[in-house]
């Protein structure tokens, strides 16, 4: 299955609303807040339209009149209603403020919650630096969307239909007159939102790029200064950064070209409200009151298309967040669990019946293989590299799932077990553990429910009654001993003891050794291969190896070349077909 998120965004043309509906999905339970919080936009921005009407409705009754204790009624009638708008507008500030918070909080675990779920495929597809942009960085432009610009942005939009509707009905000439300039600008918009929403998504892309680029750097600097390559990372962040500074002037652009042009066709209207009212109030068909009323609405219904044009950056941009966020959002796991109702069974611990493997847009790696392994017994996979070895283990695992055939575990299709089934009875070991920041005991129960409650002095009587308290003592402070992320400062034989340690305790079925060994000193080896001599009766070993000491013990031997397995025969067998295949290659 294709998992690769790098693809070109969206640029479907639909209407301000449809795509205002598409970003409401990010709300979830939080809608109602929303709507409670439109609803105060709402009153606020109907009480400041009336401003304008009582104010031309004052100059024409009162003022003209010279019936001043009217004026001063309607002054205190309009200190009352900015005063409810007031308290409004920070009722509504409270209601968007913490309902944004939640929204960020949920959409961040929904993200990496739905990043958890997906197999080792979608990790080979996807950089780390870009799903950690999508977690935090489009998240956060999600965030300010809904904090800051959406209510803005929907009053705007509300403004503006209502002064619309206000000037048409105060007098439908001038109202026309005014409102045909903003059809200008609606056609502008409609034809170059695409554009900038393109614009910014590839803004998006290069900046999740970015990071990925920074965190592969930093992930392998010892190896960087080891070979004196600093030049080879720099020109490579040079590259990655230029043309994030490319897409970046490109949305840049993109997110000014609005302003003017609203700004210009703003002024155009002004000027023909004031022209054409002119001429109206010589033809005693509109008063002065009118007329300035229609100016303050005439501003009412441009100001928000000025303000759109700034509000138009975060929107495009929240949108062109939203798409890389519903894209992944929407990829489903293909390691899907089958139900338990399949009669077709296979003997042995594990088997593989007519077994096809290909890496996605790849060749195929494994072809039609079949074999079984009995429970208890200690296996051997050896082969020149890239031969297949390290991919059917991780089949075996059910990182993967075959292309076709099947893969029984204790007599049925290894798909019919949950994940946590799964983990449970199969251990793998991989040639570089992974350990996380905490203590050593934290490492070694880590994942593992049936001991991740207990005290140190129970962990350290249950290492004892299993004959594991002398490897305590390759750590300064035993179970207590604490551990950066990735355990940046322990030795890789160190990390492996835990690694194994780890999966020792977990009792497996089948524990897997993907080069586990290879790089570690001969002492620490022997303390590995303690370990493994104390694994229960019933646990089926399988050791992918290059040394030929690792698989000397083996009660068999697979032989694993150009995707076929078959079964190498002796130990003295297995050396012969490795020699052969260095001196065919």
């Amino acid at each position: 299955m294709n998992y690769n998120l790098n693809v070109e965004p969206k640029t479907t043309k639909r209407s301000i609303f449809a795509e205002l509906k598409e970003l409401t999905k990010v709300a979830g339970n939080e809608r109602k807040n929303l709507v409670y919080a439109l609803l105060l936009m709402l009153l606020n921005t109907f009480i400041n339209l009336l401003g304008p009407f009582i104010i031309g409705y004052t100059i024409d009754h009162y003022i003209a009149t010279k019936q001043f204790d009217g004026v001063l009624l309607v002054a205190g009638l309009l200190l009352m209603l900015y005063t409810i708008v007031f308290n409004g507008s920070y009722w509504q500030t409270i209601l968007m403020g913490g309902a944004a918070q939640r929204i960020l909080f949920s959409m961040k675990n929904a993200v990496f919650k739905k990043i958890q779920q997906f197999p080792v495929a979608f990790f080979n597809q996807n950089k780390a630096g870009d799903l950690i942009s999508r977690v935090n960085s489009d998240t956060e432009r999600l965030n300010q969307f809904f904090s800051q610009a959406l209510l803005q942005f929907v009053s705007s939009l509300f403004t503006l239909l209502a002064a619309g509707t206000f000037m048409l009905g105060l007098n439908f000439k001038l109202g026309v007159v005014t409102v045909l300039p903003a059809m200008v600008i609606w056609l502008f918009v409609n034809r170059i939102s695409p554009w900038v929403r393109k614009k910014n998504a590839a803004n998006l892309k290069s900046t999740g790029m970015l990071s990925g680029e920074i965190q592969e750097s930093l992930e392998n600097f010892k190896v960087v200064v080891a070979f004196n390559r600093r030049d080879y990372f720099r020109r490579r962040f040079d590259t990655t950064n230029g043309q994030n500074y490319k897409t970046a002037i490109g949305a840049g652009v993109a997110n000014t070209v609005f302003m003017p042009v609203f700004s210009l066709f703003a002024n155009v209207a002004q000027l023909l409200v004031l022209i054409y009212g002119i001429y109206l109030i010589k033809n005693n068909s509109l008063t002065i009151g009118l007329l300035i009323s229609f100016i303050a609405y005439a501003n009412n219904f441009y100001n928000p298309i000025r303000q759109l044009a700034t509000l138009w950056t975060s929107f495009q941009t929240a949108l062109a967040a939203w798409d890389r966020i519903s894209n992944l959002l929407s990829l489903e796991s293909n390691l899907t669990i089958l139900p338990d109702t399949l009669t077709q069974t296979a003997p042995g611990l594990l088997a593989f019946s007519n077994v096809h493997f290909s890496y996605p847009n790849a060749k195929e790696v494994l072809h039609g293989i079949s074999f079984s392994l009995d429970a208890g017994k200690r296996y051997a996979f050896v082969g020149p590299t890239g031969g297949g070895k390290t991919t059917t283990a991780s089949l075996m695992a059910r990182l993967y799932d075959p292309s076709a055939g099947t893969i029984f575990f204790k007599g049925k299709d290894i798909r019919t077990y949950s994940d946590a089934e799964r983990a449970a009875q199969i251990g793998f070991i991989l040639q570089e553990p992974l350990l996380f920041s905490g203590t050593v005991m934290e490492n070694i129960l880590y994942g593992n429910e049936a001991y991740n409650l207990l005290e140190t002095e129970s962990v350290l009587k249950m290492i004892e009654e299993m004959g594991l308290t002398e490897l305590l003592s390759v750590f300064d402070q035993g179970l207590a001993t604490e551990v950066s992320a990735g355990g940046l400062q322990m030795s890789l034989g160190q990390k492996q003891l835990i690694a194994f340690m780890r999966a020792f305790l977990r009792k497996p079925s089948l524990l897997i050794l993907d080069e586990a060994t290879a790089n570690v000193d001969t002492v620490t080896e022997q303390l590995l291969e303690k370990i493994l001599l104390r694994l229960p009766s019933f646990t089926t070993l399988v050791i992918i190896a290059h040394r030929l000491n690792t698989i000397e013990n083996a009660d068999e031997i697979f032989f694993v070349n150009a995707g076929q397995v078959e079964r190498a025969g002796s130990f003295s067998d297995a050396v012969e077909k490795l020699m052969k295949e260095k001196r065919g290659s």
